[in-house]
């Protein structure tokens, strides 16, 4: 294995406060793994600069100066996290055998690192990072999760319960990643959809070590929605059934109402007619809103827009100084 080059991409925006901690504690790792001959001495950790507004694009650059095991690419412009996790997988797939990807606030462990690689010695192509607990999870956040994973399962859409991004691939399985070509990105859906032998190693989730969390409510909500749309039509095909039930249950109510006249029973009312307007127009209001994120989609895949654009790459340089 010691010819092995692993590269760990660590998606960053605005990532100042916890940089430094993380840098040196993926430098620790880094260098035990070298020493230990499980990985060549070739191998980096690929810090991917995501528009930040603070200076954390310096201080990669500054880590990288100071040490080879580091280096960096910096993208255009925000593009968020999938967008900056795809644009460091494909960059790093160029010049390593197997890839780690992991977040910059530490939540991860690190040491699950040595048993990624020994499920990789085993045969298999990606090895996913599960979550055993979610202690550190407020309630809240702990079963929107669960009902989330349980959703995406209802849908038809196939992900691994309680894993995230903290994942090994190899390059085989990069290549095959590669291939997606889609604008809307739910790297956690996709990677199943790559297939190739794949194994789970569980571990347990820590606290952020500093800074403030990338994914607020109102991100975590579009992040689900944005999985959703992207892996299933499910929700199409459900505004159909829905439409085709209330359709019968009109026709039924129809004949009740003929009854109702034709027996002389009928009496004025504007209650059940109001109710009637505000439900069927509510179904439609949102019957219309889950097309639209459908065709949203199309839109934007259609235009083919690049999906990150790399303003630097300091292996590219670091090469070309070489």
């Amino acid at each position: 294995m010691k010819n092995t080059i692993l590269y760990i991409v660590v998606p960053c925006y605005n990532e100042k406060d916890v940089l430094s901690l993380t840098a040196k504690v993926l430098k620790e790792k880094m260098t035990a793994l070298i020493d230990s001959e499980k990985i060549h001495n070739a191998s980096k950790v690929l810090f991917v600069n995501d528009g930040s507004k603070d200076n954390t694009w310096e201080i990669i650059k500054q880590l990288h100066k100071d040490n080879q095991v580091f280096t960096g690419i910096s993208l255009s412009r925000n593009r968020g996290h999938q967008n900056a996790l795809l644009a460091g997988l494909l960059t790093a797939k160029q010049y390593a055998d197997i890839v780690i990807s992991m977040d910059a606030d530490m939540q991860d462990d690190i040491d699950v690192i040595d048993k990624f690689i020994e499920e990789y010695e085993k045969g298999y192509d990606v090895v996913y990072g599960v979550r055993n607990s979610r202690k550190t999870d407020t309630a809240f956040k702990k079963y929107t999760a669960l009902m989330f994973y349980r959703l995406m399962q209802w849908l038809g859409a196939e992900t691994i319960y309680n894993h995230a991004d903290y994942r090994l691939m190899s390059k085989r399985a990069l290549e095959g990643l590669a291939e997606f070509k889609e604008v809307n990105l739910f790297l956690r859906g996709l990677v199943p959809m790559v297939g190739y032998t794949h194994s789970i190693v569980e571990y347990a989730r820590g606290e952020r070590k500093a800074g403030e969390s990338k994914y607020p409510l109102k991100k975590m909500i579009a992040f689900a929605i944005d999985g959703i749309t992207s892996l299933s039509i499910k929700p199409i095909t459900l505004i159909t059934k829905l439409g085709l039930i209330i359709f019968l249950l009109s026709l039924i109510a129809l004949v009740w109402v003929l009854i109702v006249k034709f027996t002389d029973r009928a009496e004025t009312g504007w209650s059940s007619i109001l109710v009637s307007i505000w439900l069927l127009g509510g179904l439609q209001l949102f019957a219309i809103g889950v097309i639209g994120e459908y065709i949203g989609k199309i839109y934007k895949e259609t235009k083919q827009r690049p999906r990150y654009i790399i303003a630097e790459n300091l292996i590219e340089q670091a090469n070309k100084e070489n």
